[in-house]
């Protein structure tokens, strides 16, 4: 049998009124510029704060870094997508972005766990917690997350790249990624520390429904508006559960404003 190889795949987003298109085009740059400007500001808080140099407070702004980076290898093109009732990407540009959405999905999993250690040492520990999290070991344990995540989305990506996809190349979602970006961390520990289970429970449930529950189970619909909880606003969500309310990220904006203000 002649099949065709497909080079390009045709992604048709939302397929609706010209009006519901702009209308979500207008949503998601808004929700996309926040959170580029919160983690954004987290960054910049943690580098230059002395009072924030904390594991804490470096593990989030690691966070920060993975939730700029999960939403920008997808927003664009959204965008795109919305303006022109569709679009296209090729094949190189789909692995491209499974291999930046995986690294960055499979290091935020891992980190996760980090900091579920980090407030389990904290809590249960700490007498002994300045002398176990120390500067040393913070940067070993981000650097192993974002090494084990760039490795498993590498091989998973280089795996899929000599895959040949023949048949129909039209996909009812808003990018070319499906079951194989599976992520696993595991947390031994559970820590009763509310914002952390918060961001946990939010990441974990967008991801067991993408990629666990049956596809007959879900309407195409119901699958790209999960899929927008895990890559649009989930990265918004976390700078807001873990830092801007929290009174010591409060107290260094207000710093840094009154510092410029005179």
């Amino acid at each position: 049998t002649n099949l065709t190889a497909v080079t390009e795949f045709y992604l048709l987003g939302f397929q609706g009124s010209q009006l519901l298109r702009n209308v979500l085009f207008l949503l998601f740059l808004a929700v996309y510029g926040a959170t580029i400007c919160g983690n954004f500001l987290i960054i910049t808080l943690v580098s230059s704060n002395k009072t924030l140099r904390t594991p804490m407070y470096f593990f989030i702004s690691q966070l920060s870094i993975s939730d700029i980076i999960l939403p920008t290898v997808i927003v664009p093109n959204l965008l795109h997508i919305l303006l022109n009732n569709g679009g296209t990407i090729t094949f190189i540009g789909c692995i491209t972005q499974f291999y930046f959405f995986d690294a960055s999905g499979g290091f935020e999993g891992l980190l996760l766990s980090v900091m579920s250690y980090d407030r389990y040492v904290a809590i249960c520990n700490p007498l002994c917690y300045t002398s176990i999290m120390i500067n040393e070991y913070c940067v070993k344990l981000a650097a192993m997350c974002w090494l084990l995540g760039n490795f498993v989305s590498l091989t998973v990506s280089i795996t899929l790249s000599k895959l040949h996809f023949c048949g129909p190349n039209i996909i009812d979602h808003i990018y070319a990624m499906g079951a194989p970006a599976i992520i696993i961390a595991t947390t031994i520990i559970i820590v009763f520390y509310t914002s952390h289970l918060i961001v946990i429970s939010i990441f974990y449930w967008t991801m067991f429904s993408v990629y666990v529950i049956p596809k007959s189970g879900q309407t195409g619909v119901v699958n790209t508006f999960v899929s927008l909880l895990y890559t649009v606003f989930t990265p918004l969500i976390n700078p807001i559960i873990y830092s801007l309310r929290n009174n010591e990220i409060k107290k260094a904006v207000q710093e840094i404003f009154h510092k410029h203000i005179s």
